[in-house]
């Protein structure tokens, strides 16, 4: 092989029925803490750059899910690993007693019609260690990941 070939990271997603992780102790009773990580299918590259902006543009409408799901926050992230593949990484915290996307509402249907389009199915799951928060925002957190309800 030669010294400027990468050879292609594998994607190993966790089975559909994953528990999750243990969470540790520095995550609040009732929340989830996730980072899970899916490759970008080749040639499918802009068609995430068109589903990051409809999530921009109906950036209201996807506000609208988070109580239902409990998420106290979503982020997403674009990476290009060495071999040149292109992942996307979601990270959220959560309450356990949240429900996923409802495909029912049509930003959830759209979201998740992006996602069967675009990246390969499953995620890898990363294994939580750690969370800092300070205490006023941990009360807020904790209240709304189990009520979907501002305190």
């Amino acid at each position: 092989m030669a010294d400027d070939v990468v050879p292609r990271i594998p994607f190993r997603p966790v089975p559909r029925d994953f528990e999750g992780f243990v969470m540790p102790p520095t995550v609040p009773p009732g929340l989830r803490l996730e980072l899970s990580r899916a490759r970008i299918l080749e040639g499918r590259e802009e068609e995430v750059a068109e589903w990051m902006a409809m999530l921009t543009e109906r950036y209201d409408e996807c506000l609208a899910t988070l109580p239902a799901e409990r998420a106290v926050f979503e982020a997403t992230f674009r990476h290009r690993e060495a071999d040149g593949s292109l992942w996307i990484y979601h990270f959220a915290l959560m309450g356990e007693s949240g429900g996923g996307l409802d495909e029912s509402n049509p930003v959830d249907a759209a979201h998740a019609a992006y996602s069967r389009r675009v990246k390969e199915p499953g995620w890898e799951e990363l294994e939580p260690m750690f969370m800092l928060t300070p205490a006023h925002l941990r009360a807020a957190m904790e209240q709304w990941g189990s009520s979907g309800v501002a305190g």
